[in-house]
């Protein structure tokens, strides 16, 4: 038998519970599905050290922690599970979780997040755990005194090759253009430490490894077409993210990347009762104050939308 609630909030990182707190403080009794990955992106992080309040930082499960605590203590009703079909076309909206439980809901928050992007390579997947990855901050540390390689431009692959140049002998740099779309801050970084290898103009053909993990990449300069092998352990995927939105497809506006579309200066989107915050819908900003900033907009927007409603 399908559940009711005023409010679902659909994932769980900084925009989520940030919604779960101000939702329950204006007494909707939010219930929020934590999704597949509780606490969303931040829980491979370690030290968050860019949220204000934390003087001296702080680690990222250790906060997700907290925000999920704070949330509990004024009444959220957080719960394990993932949201994974809705129907948007009735109201109250209906969502299932696990393909099991429905939900009957008078207004959704969506604080699904978003993934990383890998290259798409066979051999990338044969060896994800086993030297592939795509978070430098959470596996940098089994590489110490290694060689490994980076793929990416963006300030993101930026970050993590001067994350890894701290920890491994080199860095390997694979860039398919030639110069980095990161910010100019990040690039003088990356290109004065001497640790860290520039690779121009140059797209990765295959992994390579053994039982025992990666021993080494092939890659291929386009303009000279020279195919040359690195020999590193460990190969690190930093090409961007896809926000967890395809579930929502049918019914709510989004770009042609997956970001949900919202109405400018609210979390709107163009389903009446359907709220967007997060990382599924900020392409540009993508920081987990940014999120919970707009995770305590759609808790707003929410309760507004429910007055007025209850009004008729």
């Amino acid at each position: 038998m399908a559940e009711h609630t005023k409010c679902l909030i659909i994932g769980s990182g900084p925009a989520g519970y940030t919604a779960a707190i101000y939702a329950s403080r204006a007494n909707l009794f939010p219930v929020m599905y934590q999704g597949n990955q509780p606490g969303g992106q931040l829980t491979t992080t370690t030290d968050v050290e860019n949220f204000p309040g934390y003087p001296e930082g702080i680690d990222g499960p250790a906060m997700m922690q907290d925000l999920e605590k704070q949330a509990r203590r004024f009444g959220a009703d957080v719960r394990y599970g993932m949201a994974t079909k809705v129907d948007f076309s009735v109201s109250p909206k209906r969502v299932w979780i696990d393909d099991t439980h429905e939900i009957l809901a008078d207004t959704v928050i969506i604080s699904t997040g978003a993934s990383a992007k890998y290259l798409g390579l066979e051999s990338e997947q044969t060896f994800n755990g086993r030297g592939v990855s795509a978070c430098a901050v959470c596996d940098g540390f089994f590489f110490r005194n290694q060689e490994v390689a980076i793929v990416g431009g963006g300030d993101t692959a930026a970050e993590e090759a001067g994350y890894l140049a701290n920890l491994c002998s080199k860095v390997h740099m694979i860039v398919r253009r030639d110069e980095l779309r990161a910010s100019q801050i990040m690039q003088k970084r990356v290109t004065s430490n001497p640790k860290i290898q520039m690779h121009w103009n140059t797209e990765t053909q295959e992994i390579l490894g053994d039982d025992s993990g990666v021993n080494g990449v092939k890659i291929k300069n386009v303009k000279t077409g020279i195919e040359t092998v690195l020999p590193i352990t460990g190969f690190f995927v930093a090409i961007g993210h896809k926000p967890n939105t395809d579930i929502f497809k049918d019914y709510l506006e989004m770009d042609e990347v997956g970001y949900l579309k919202t109405q400018s200066g609210s979390t709107k989107t163009n389903i009446e009762g359907v709220f967007a915050s997060g990382d599924a819908q900020d392409n540009i900003y993508r920081q987990a104050i940014t999120a919970a900033g707009t995770g305590c907009m759609a808790a707003l927007d929410a309760e507004r939308w429910l007055a007025e409603h209850e009004m008729h």
